[in-house]
């Protein structure tokens, strides 16, 4: 049987995740294995404790290839935090090309691919490095709005790019661990361009939506305009905030705070009874107290709604060229929460949905374990990886390979060997 397998891996603030795909006889990627491991060692999507993460990293894709049976060397690896930054630029050329026989110019790809490149050509700090250029829109003449100016004739060609860059020493540090742990990454991916190819439509990006990939440690917004990303920002603050917030004015541990939060969490008054109530655990040999969950609620709110402030400072900062008819989509964790629709919609004044994963042609075995929003990232950087791989699953011809963990853990020592000392 043909076969290829794709390996994701979703480091992030709170967790690592990790999913193995792989082709069926039609031709379909399908989830065969999965793993996910507490994350300690990133502070919001920074790398601050290597030793943690590649701990994290490690247990994640060993729990993945005992599902599958299958043994990973590689994977599309996700990046986002506070480093990320985004830019939009524009290109300017001639069009160099002439078709045979005439003086019309005819647009080539070297002509594509120059401008891309004139544009990609902005002056970035020495401690950024570029990890996305995205074409916008292309421009031949006076004529707007193409997205694919291949063999269409003109003089002048110009191109609107979307930029993204992040510091060299996060992107470097991400790399070390995977290394260290043992495996390779083909490429790194944003974490929310990944995430929206997961769950947003088609429609949506060509009218225009907010994706707000609420994690752990950030919030990550990308705004679609046209159907391209037109805006990269990203939130110092996420659902641990929510936690530290509980743990704090109750005085009870993390652990115990997350508990509450994911259990009796709340930010939309409407949607809470008047008799319900919340065990909060008593610490130190104290008895548990009983209290209304509609004090869990004061807390939860304001630090929901000053993340959605943040974000509408920011969309109001944007010279969007029309209403982002595709109102916003909640992914990641936080998107569990209950009532963060209701109060996405009331403060940003868009319509907001729920965005988990959404089945399509080119993934299968979507069970209903991944179809929610905390595994979004980790799916889209399965599909994103697909497409960028360019192998077609009928030409690939190699079997795949049962685990065998004597050679497996031979493997990984080399690889680190070479990565730290060669």
């Amino acid at each position: 049987m043909n076969s290829k397998i794709v390996v994701s891996l979703d480091i992030g603030s709170a967790f690592v995740r990790c999913i193995v795909c792989e082709y069926d006889d039609n031709g379909v990627l399908q989830i065969i294995g999965s793993g996910i491991r507490p994350s300690t060692g990133l502070r919001k999507g920074v790398v601050v404790n290597i030793e943690a993460t590649l701990r994290a990293v490690a247990g994640a894709i060993e729990d993945a290839e005992m599902m599958s049976g299958l043994e990973v060397t590689c994977c599309w690896a996700g990046i986002g935090g506070n480093h990320i930054n985004g830019i939009n630029s524009r290109g300017v050329v001639g069009v160099s090309g002439k078709r045979k026989d005439t003086k019309e110019r005819e647009i080539s790809q070297d002509d594509i691919n120059r401008v891309i490149e004139i544009a990609k050509a902005v002056v970035i700090p020495t401690d950024r490095e570029i990890i996305e250029v995205i074409p916008q829109n292309f421009k031949v003449d006076d004529q707007k709005g193409i997205r694919n100016p291949l063999d269409m004739i003109g003089v002048r060609l110009e191109c609107d790019v979307h930029i993204i860059t992040c510091t060299v020493t996060g992107m470097q540090n991400l790399i070390k661990c995977v290394n260290r742990a043992g495996f390779r990454i083909n490429e790194l991916i944003l974490q929310t361009l990944a995430a929206g190819r997961a769950v947003l439509t088609q429609d949506e990006m060509d009218l225009g939506v907010v994706l707000i990939d609420l994690g752990g440690g950030t919030t990550d917004v990308l705004v679609y305009v046209e159907g391209t990303p037109y805006s990269t920002y990203t939130i110092p603050a996420g659902g641990a905030q929510v936690t530290s917030d509980i743990s704090i004015i109750k005085n009870i541990s993390m652990d115990n705070a997350e508990r509450i939060k994911i259990d009796a969490g709340c930010c939309w008054n409407e949607l809470l009874d008047d008799d319900e109530t919340v065990i909060v655990p008593g610490i130190g040999g104290r008895p548990p107290m009983s209290i209304p969950r509609s004090q869990i609620l004061t807390i939860i709110r304001p630090r929901m709604e000053e993340i959605f402030k943040m974000v509408k400072q920011h969309l109001d900062t944007l010279n969007i060229p029309r209403p982002l008819g595709g109102g916003v989509v909640l992914t990641g964790g936080g998107a569990d929460l209950t009532g963060v629709v209701e109060l996405a919609n009331n403060i940003l004044k868009l319509t907001a949905r729920i965005g988990s994963p959404i089945p399509t042609q080119n993934l299968g075995g979507l069970v209903e374990e991944y179809r929610k929003p905390s595994f979004a990232t980790v799916i889209g950087l399965a599909l994103e990886g697909e497409k960028r791989s360019g192998i077609d699953a009928a030409e690939y011809d190699s079997e795949p390979r049962q685990v065998d963990r004597k050679s497996n853990v031979i493997d990984k020592l080399k690889l680190w060997l070479r990565e730290e000392f060669f």
